[in-house]
């Protein structure tokens, strides 16, 4: 039809083909091993290759999302929170907005709005991590809006004091979680810890298990070991070699020991734990019936599939937002209960506490209570999800908002 506009291209997403080769970055080497007795549990040997990587990826992000803004009404760059240079590139078609995969409490705490008792952001994140973002945030950026994996049911009033600082004054928020999968049929994985949960009682087992960035000395391990063992409760032990102070110690007589030790353990408890050493299906864990509690760091992501699945969390928290996230879960949700306070971060959890915390967890009265609210909060974060609920339409609105005419 005459004088009819021609239709606006389609989005355009970066992880589909683009019209030249992938995003280029060289090969760096491998950051050196944790010491054996670290200062900080921080990941903090990671950031060299962190900085590598970023200053060598920002001119040819920058020149893609260039090129994308002269063929598109606009350009639409969703980012990490701790990625703010991706945001440098200059266009007013480009609209940026920054996704949070921390909670909104720890974020406040960032910021210097909420006190945590014998926590500094030094002693969380490390010098070599706050460095970085100081310099991210003298970056000149223009951010629309920010998204984050949260539910307004569990964290409503912290995004709501976020959205008034004046440092995100006029920024829109988005509460778009949980981003795990937990409404949709999964199929069930072939692996050997889910069928041996699947010959466990309901909500009868532990399940144990650090994240990818904790540290372990063997000594704490031993203490782990030692004090499950002695609750006589069922768990499942994700145990890895990156769980320990050197992820390069190649000590084949210390390392036979320490599996030796394991059997051992097993065949004492005859069939009631099971030791994963490496992977684990988490969430396909924590969504089972037989499990019935999470001794976790409190990492955001673990803590997002623990309270999705109504699971209650025995929280040993070693770094970065993990002592805001205890915080949460323990103090003002209070559907965990705390293992090991931040005051004595630095000191070995001993068998007697692990013992004793697992066992007012499981067959407790103050663990029915913590049981109860784990429920409830796991039902809350269900019904966020679906339509009606406060992350589907915080969801759709971000949608809407970046398809606006």
């Amino acid at each position: 039809m005459a004088g009819t506009s021609p239709p606006p291209p389609p989005p355009h997403f970066l992880s589909s083909p683009l019209p030249r080769p992938p995003l280029p970055l060289p090969p760096l080497a491998f950051p050196l091993p944790l010491p054996q007795s670290p200062t900080s549990k921080f990941p903090s040997h990671l950031q060299p290759s962190f900085d590598a990587s970023a200053s060598q990826l920002l001119p040819h992000l920058s020149s893609i999302l260039l090129s994308l803004s002269l063929s598109h009404r606009r350009v639409v760059l969703l980012h990490d929170s701790s990625m703010s240079f991706a945001n440098s590139a200059a266009s007013p078609k480009i609209e940026s907005f920054s996704f949070h995969t921390s909670s909104a409490i720890s974020n406040l705490f960032f910021l210097g709005k909420f006190e945590l008792c014998h926590a500094t952001l030094i002693s969380c994140f490390g010098e070599e991590f706050l460095e970085w973002v100081w310099q991210q945030r003298r970056i000149p950026i223009a951010v629309k809006g920010r998204i984050f994996n949260t539910c307004r049911s569990i964290e409503g009033e912290f995004l709501n004091q976020l959205s008034s600082e004046p440092a995100w004054k006029g920024q829109r928020i988005f509460a778009i979680g949980p981003l795990n999968p937990i409404l949709a049929d999964r199929g069930r994985s072939d692996e050997r810890c889910l069928k041996w949960l699947d010959r466990q009682p309901v909500a009868s087992v532990v399940y144990v298990s650090f994240g990818t960035t904790a540290t372990m000395t063997r000594e704490q391990e031993r203490e782990i070991a030692a004090g499950l063992e002695g609750s006589g409760e069922r768990f499942i032990w994700v145990r890895r070699e990156a769980d320990r102070c050197n992820i390069f110690e190649t000590e084949e007589e210390d390392e036979e020991e320490e599996d030796s030790a394991l059997a051992e353990l097993e065949e004492r408890v005859n069939g009631k734990i099971m030791v994963v050493r490496g992977w684990a299906p988490q969430l396909e864990i924590l969504a089972h019936p037989s499990t019935g509690g999470f001794l976790s760091h409190c990492g955001w992501n673990s803590c997002m599939e623990a309270m999705s699945n109504g699971v209650p969390i025995l929280a040993w928290p070693m770094h970065s937002d993990q002592p805001t996230n205890t915080v949460l879960v323990t103090k003002i949700l209070k559907m965990g209960m705390v293992v090991k306070e931040w005051s004595d971060k630095d000191e070995v959890v001993t068998a007697a506490t692990v013992k004793e915390v697992v066992m007012k967890l499981m067959v407790g009265d103050e663990g029915r209570e913590v049981r109860k609210k784990a429920r409830e909060v796991g039902e809350s974060l269900r019904a966020a999800v679906v339509d009606g609920g406060s992350s589907k339409e915080d969801f759709d609105a971000f949608v809407n908002y970046i398809c606006r005419p």
